[in-house]
């Protein structure tokens, strides 16, 4: 996190002057200090939690004054979730505006907090909707199955009836209306049939729809790679497989450098297209233990099962080196773009406590890359 500097009549006095749980009903900040943490008798290990925890409250508090941030919950939340790295979205969002404006406003706070709803709606949410529709689509198969076997079965024994009795020249009249009748089901039972029959087409149509919807859901619409969604799920079970299998497993992140100046120097189009380009150079070296998915941005995150980490490394080296020697053109005005180069981050994901921890180092690793000069891939420490 970037060094901010606190007030000059210091922040300790001013955060001793708020707290979120003493707000009264007009909005207004009560005037009572915050209390003082309980005195330690003797207990190391609850003075160190109190000294963390106000640690924590301070550089909350101070990234909100020196940001000048309104004091809401949701900027609290956006700020602690930043500091503490406990959401790696909000955690790079904040990084990429600081880098590229120095400074955090209410209204940028807001968007990378709509945005991150979005993202939560559309992964969980549309999954939980296309579930229960599948479910139900599945139950309605079942049933359309069964009704159909059994109209053929009862159609059939009604046909053997009717003939019967059509042989049988003793019932006259009303043996005749008897067949009449029996016809006249037999042949609302053939169009139940059919009709159950174009329900079932239109099922199995719905259910490849579904499907359909699934894999757009868990797709990137630019790059046609994986997108973060689907990676989560990939990353968890593929942790799964290599544990019981005993096998490595490495997660690196991909950032192409500067892309912003791609952007503004010759276009969006030419951005998308750059983006694109990667994609395709990284989606070679996938296979069913190498998993490529776009993260965001211009962020790729790429999963080995089978290799460590310094295997990894050369795979997305080579990529880069790759990458690094292609001449792009600009296809408005026809001219030689700028060099177009990537930086990397590899992490053992089983030397750390979490899969999202490997993630977070792996990350750390990239950004270390970017400020030692990009075009170039860098490995995790577990110490860091």
């Amino acid at each position: 996190m970037p060094a901010v500097q606190a007030n000059e009549d210091g922040l300790g006095g001013k955060l001793a002057k708020w707290s979120f749980g003493l707000l009264g009903r007009d909005g207004a900040v009560a005037p009572e200090p915050l209390p003082a943490p309980p005195r330690d008798q003797g207990n190391g290990r609850l003075r160190r939690e109190v000294d963390r925890r106000r640690a924590l409250y301070d550089d909350i508090g101070q990234f909100l004054f020196s940001h000048d941030l309104d004091l809401t919950p949701l900027n609290f939340g956006l700020a602690h979730d930043y500091i503490t790295g406990n959401d790696l979205q909000i955690e790079k969002a904040v990084r990429a505006i600081l880098q590229d404006r120095g400074t955090l406003t209410n209204g940028l706070a807001e968007n990378i907090i709509a945005q991150q709803r979005v993202d939560e709606i559309t992964a969980d949410g549309l999954a939980e909707m296309l579930d229960q529709v599948e479910a139900n689509v599945e139950a309605l198969s079942v049933i359309a199955d069964q009704s159909t076997s059994s109209a053929k079965d009862y159609g059939a024994a009604l046909q053997r009836e009717a003939s019967e009795l059509a042989s049988d020249a003793s019932g006259g009249d009303v043996i005749a209306k008897l067949v009449a009748v029996t016809r006249t089901m037999i042949e609302h039972t053939r169009e139940v049939e059919s009709k159950l029959r174009d329900g079932q087409k239109q099922t199995r149509l719905l259910q490849k729809n579904l499907e359909t919807a699934r894999k757009a859901a868990e797709q990137d619409h630019l790059t046609g790679l994986p997108n973060r969604r689907a990676f989560e799920t990939v990353l968890r079970e593929e942790t799964q497989v290599a544990r019981e299998q005993n096998e490595t497993l490495s997660v690196a992140f991909c950032d192409i450098d500067h892309f912003k100046t791609i952007n503004d120097t010759h276009g969006h189009d030419a951005g998308d297209r750059v983006l694109k380009f990667v994609a395709g150079l990284l989606a070679r070296v996938s296979d069913d233990r190498c998993h490529v998915a776009r993260h965001g941005g211009e962020e790729f995150v790429m999963l080995f099962r089978g290799k460590t980490v310094a295997e990894a490394c050369v795979v997305v080296d080579e990529a880069r080196q790759d990458m690094s020697e292609r001449n792009l053109v600009d296809r408005k005005t026809g001219e030689r773009m700028e060099q177009v180069t990537f930086s990397g981050g590899v992490a053992d994901v089983f030397g750390y406590p979490e899969p999202r921890d490997a993630l977070k180092a792996a990350d750390r690793a990239l950004y270390l890359a970017k400020e030692h000069g990009r075009n170039r891939v860098y490995i995790a420490r577990e110490s860091d």
